[in-house]
């Protein structure tokens, strides 16, 4: 792919560790990856640094702010890995910290969300990765934003900047490399239905014509954090990055 990034990879995955739609789009790739013996390069975007203009008081719900905060602190820690070690330890933290947090008990859903990307909580997904400890020490060093902000503003230079996570870059087989938002789901596909499905993304993407496919009304992520997991799961509908109603300007005072 004519990029920036390391040579021999097939797919650019832009990752935020507290999305929890990049985190199911993330299992789908790796499952792609695995099935097809393409190589995955996972890429940093930052959500609190993507919204860094943005006021979290009035804009997001309440919880959003310290999600995007434990997302850059532990991009930073990444970040720092790789410096040192390599793209190919990435892989294992992305799937170290997700485990951590998405496959977390629905019971327990508020200590897990409030301790994340904390120290103790760093250092079990380090651990789990099998990537050495010391690394936590990067989750306060604000000298790796400048690293995280280009590559946010990398992924965003390719789809635009009305955009959220994942963002995927693939190569369009011509050489050269495509890119897109999501594919948004709220399920990890079967492995039966994984590769068939990346054909179907990947030859909608390329066709340079092709924009915008878009319904807001979606499954509740089918997470165990989330307890919606089930045969028959509830829906809600979503706006701006956000489920509706979950902004202070989206209630309606009944007493007006």
């Amino acid at each position: 792919m004519n990029t920036d990034t390391a040579p021999n990879f097939d797919i650019e995955f832009f990752w935020d560790p507290v999305c929890p739609f990049a985190w199911i789009t993330s299992r789908w790739v790796e499952d792609v990856a695995a099935q097809t013996g393409m190589k995955v390069d996972w890429r940093f975007i930052s959500l609190r640094l993507l919204n860094k203009d943005k006021d979290y008081a009035t804009e997001f719900p309440p919880a959003y702010e310290h999600g995007h905060t434990a997302g850059l602190r532990f991009l930073r820690v990444a970040a720092a890995v790789r410096a040192e070690i390599g793209r190919e330890a990435m892989a294992a933290l992305v799937k170290a910290y997700g485990e951590s947090y998405w496959d977390a008990d629905h019971s327990a859903r508020r200590e897990v969300h409030a301790g994340l990307s904390s120290d103790t909580h760093t250092r079990e997904v380090l651990a789990a990765a099998g990537v050495d400890q010391r690394f936590a020490d990067a989750l306060d060093d604000p000298s790796r934003d400048a690293e995280l902000d280009a590559e946010t503003e990398l992924a965003l230079e390719r789809t635009g900047r009305d955009v959220g996570t994942p963002i995927i870059t693939f190569n369009g087989g011509d050489g050269t490399a495509l890119s897109f938002f999501g594919p948004v789901m709220s399920r990890v596909p079967s492995a039966d239905e994984a590769v068939p499905l990346w054909n179907a993304v990947t030859t909608l993407a390329s066709f340079p014509g092709f924009a915008e496919m878009k319904r807001s009304l979606r499954e509740v992520p089918q997470l165990r954090i989330t307890g919606a997991i089930g045969d028959e799961p509830e829906f809600e509908d979503w706006t701006g990055g956000h489920r509706r109603g979950h902004l202070a300007s989206d209630q309606v005072d009944t007493d007006s």
